[in-house]
């Protein structure tokens, strides 16, 4: 069993890289300062968990200042026992475009171990790491990190049901596109109340663990600071849940009812 990262990873349609500048809202949804925390469960057990937070770098690249998203996942409970995982994940972006300088992950998953850095040179269009130098179609192009705070930030005031957008990423040794489409409004129960959402659906990869038909469902909240608050996926066997369980140092207030 994957950590979250990589459970949502592997959902990725890996669709060719596409030329599509996307519109940010006028300001950063986040803050220095937020963390989330999730639980990662495989039908009613928790099989990992991981914490996401945003702070305020002291490193500059290209002299401007950035802010450092840090992502820990690990696994939990009978999962840790048999497949243990800890894995780590830091991305440096810029402030202002919330586009990705710096890129590196440390995976330890049982024996296996790998760590990757990656560079991204935005207006060279083209990303440098330990497994190559890779052109990318515009000057936006994500890793899995900084894609998750770029999408919580886009301008989707003019998003209708059943519209679609598109990010590019940067994963292992390829540059894809990502497809996100717009479902629609609901409320969402978690442990931190019924929160309003916008639910997404990004697409999947047919076949290894997924079913034939499965989509992959995304709900964030329907306020100003567009935290993800579920994903949910039906696999061969059972369905993999992603549910927030803490929320600190938000922007704003959450959409309870």
């Amino acid at each position: 069993m994957k950590t979250l990262f990589l459970i949502l990873a592997m959902a990725l349609g890996a669709m060719p890289a596409i030329a599509q500048e996307l519109p940010l809202e006028k300001k950063p949804v986040f803050q220095d300062g937020e963390v989330l925390s999730y639980k990662l469960r495989y039908g009613f057990i928790t099989a990992a968990e991981a914490t996401i937070k945003v702070t305020n770098s002291d490193l500059k690249f290209d002299n401007k200042p950035t802010y450092k998203l840090t992502v820990d996942a690990q696994t939990s409970g009978t999962f840790d026992v048999f497949y243990k995982i800890r894995d780590h994940y830091d991305s440096y972006i810029d402030k202002v475009d919330l586009t990705p300088y710096f890129y590196q992950e440390n995976i330890r998953e049982a024996s296996y171990k790998r760590q990757d850095k990656a560079r991204f040179n935005q207006d060279g269009k083209k990303v440098v790491s330990n497994r190559g130098t890779f052109t990318t179609p515009t000057t936006q192009t994500f890793d899995l990190v900084s894609a998750y705070y770029f999408a919580r930030s886009l301008d989707i005031s003019k998003l209708k049901i059943g519209d679609k957008f598109k990010l590019n990423y940067f994963l292992g040794d390829e540059i894809s596109a990502l497809e996100v489409e717009y479902v629609g409004k609901e409320t969402v129960k978690c442990k931190l109340g019924n929160i309003r959402c916008l639910k997404f659906s990004p697409s999947i990869k047919p076949g290894r663990i997924f079913k034939k038909d499965s989509r992959l469902y995304l709900w964030v909240t329907d306020d100003g600071n567009r935290v993800p608050v579920k994903a949910q996926v039906e696999i061969l066997v059972g369905a993999v849940t992603m549910e927030l369980k803490s929320a600190d140092g938000l922007k704003y207030a959450l959409a309870k009812e």
